[in-house]
Parts: structure tokens; C-alpha cells; sequence
């Protein structure tokens, strides 16, 4: 059972979480598949709620989410899988069946049509109001070196928050 809430009541447990990872799920035409996220921003722009979310476009998920143009993120708030958020932020959908390599279980979302993960607590719902490739040359010298030494940079994604609740026991 899930409990509908304003995006910002749980945006501080999303924040604290979100350095220990949480759940980036996007469905592509033929399939779905999650990844682990460690950088996000949640806040208000243009008037809307909006999640930020950013994919390397060496990863299977950014081909996924050209074609979605939605995702949702699943996040766990009670120190619970630890090991399937290593296993999702170092495998790739390419080769595995991350949902069923990890146990974890997709349900349909409440608003769009890319799944949430069951197992997780907290949940938002996003369709993608604007996204922006990194511009390399007005990123900051020492995070270009520290972050992009290989040149894989990222797409931010700004997903306008269209449905946030929480699992309640």
C-alpha cells in the first residue's frame, strides 16, 4: 500500500539517500531496466517539481530513455539492498536481467508507464520536461579531471515530478 505525498516532505531522506544510491528505472518499447544513481537534484523549476536525474551515454539506460522520455526513481530508505544497488551500479542491462538477477520486483507506476521497484520505500514519478547534454568546456577543471578523465560525460534529465509516494508498513 502506498501512501500519495508532496515531493519535498521526503526530499531530505531522498538527498541523504541518494549518496548511498538509489533505484533510476526507465522502460524502453521492448524492456525495462534500472540502474543506480548517486548524483540528483530535487527542487523547483520553471514552476514545476523536478527531479534531475544524469546518464553517461555509454550506458544502456540512456538509449532507454531517448526513447521514453519518462523514469522513475525507487529509493530505499531503510538501509535495505545494499548488495542489489552494487550489483545494478556495476552490471549492465546490455547483458543482464537486472530485475531478475537481483529479485527485485517491477509494479506498474500510478501515473506513468515506466515501473517503480516494490522493495523500495520512497518513489517519484517523472516525465521529461527538458534535458541537456554537459558541455565540456564550462565544466569546472578540477571535476572534468576527476570525473570525465575518459570523456564520457552525462545527460541531465529534468523530470517534472508527477506522482511521489511512500510504502507504508
Amino acid at each position: 500500500m502506498y501512501k500519495d505525498i508532496s515531493f519535498e516532505e521526503y526530499s531530505k531522506e531522498f538527498v541523504s539517500q541518494l549518496a548511498k544510491g538509489a533505484f533510476l528505472n526507465v522502460k524502453g518499447k521492448d524492456s525495462i531496466n534500472t540502474m543506480t544513481i548517486g548524483w540528483g537534484n530535487i527542487g523547483v523549476i520553471w514552476g514545476k517539481p523536478i527531479l534531475m536525474v544524469m546518464v553517461r551515454y555509454s550506458r544502456h539506460t540512456y538509449n532507454l530513455m531517448e526513447e521514453a522520455n519518462e523514469f522513475t526513481v525507487s529509493i530505499p530508505l531503510n538501509g535495505q539492498l545494499k548488495k542489489e544497488l552494487g550489483f545494478c551500479g556495476t552490471k549492465s542491462g546490455r547483458d543482464f536481467d537486472k530485475f531478475k538477477e537481483c529479485n527485485l520486483t517491477a509494479i506498474a507506476g500510478k501515473v506513468i508507464d515506466t515501473p517503480i521497484i516494490d522493495e523500495c520505500d520512497l518513489h517519484y514519478e517523472c516525465k521529461v520536461v527538458y534535458k541537456q547534454a554537459m558541455e565540456p568546456g564550462l565544466l569546472d577543471e578540477n571535476i572534468n579531471k576527476n570525473y570525465y578523465s575518459n570523456h564520457d560525460y552525462h545527460v541531465i534529465y529534468y523530470g517534472e515530478i508527477v506522482a511521489s509516494y511512500i510504502k507504508q508498513s
